[in-house]
């Protein structure tokens, strides 16, 4: 979390959450209101304040107000750098184990976390040949634990 983030959040700290503004699409980008950030500096802020709450409900710290992230599908999305897996916050990936699910998106979990595997780089995956265990997109967010549309509580 950024210093200046942690500072508003201790000089207002009851500043009402967001609901329904920013969301993750299935290929990792934001999006606010629908429409993909195009601004790179925001975008690296928001992925350097994103986390998840307790109840599985993943949000962006925007100091001192939660902004609460409507998922397309699981809270991270990977990608392929150079032979690296990098999740949509840039950070590297660490591959544990991997799922097909019923429609045929690869989720790939790591240190605690499910992530979709960015469609562009599918080809790239089944070529590495990796086993692939079932899951059905139902059971993803109770199963790893994470709010998909979170919602005032």
């Amino acid at each position: 979390m950024d210093a200046v983030v942690a500072q508003a959040m201790a000089k207002w700290p009851n500043v009402p959450a967001v609901y329904g503004w920013l969301a993750l699409d299935r290929r990792g980008n934001w999006l606010i209101k629908g429409e993909r950030i195009a601004n790179q500096a925001l975008r690296d802020f928001i992925s350097r304040n994103y986390e998840a709450d307790a109840a599985g409900r993943w949000y962006f710290q925007n100091g001192p107000q939660r902004v609460y992230v409507a998922l397309a599908y699981t809270p991270l999305v990977v990608h392929y750098e150079a032979d690296e897996l990098r999740d949509h916050c840039g950070r590297a990936f660490a591959a544990r184990t991997t799922y097909l699910d019923d429609e045929g998106s690869v989720l790939i979990e790591g240190d605690g976390v499910i992530a979709l595997l960015d469609d562009r780089d599918l080809a790239r995956y089944a070529d590495a040949g990796p086993s692939l265990h079932c899951i059905t997109r139902a059971e993803v967010p109770g199963r790893f634990r994470f709010v998909k549309d979170p919602k005032p509580t």
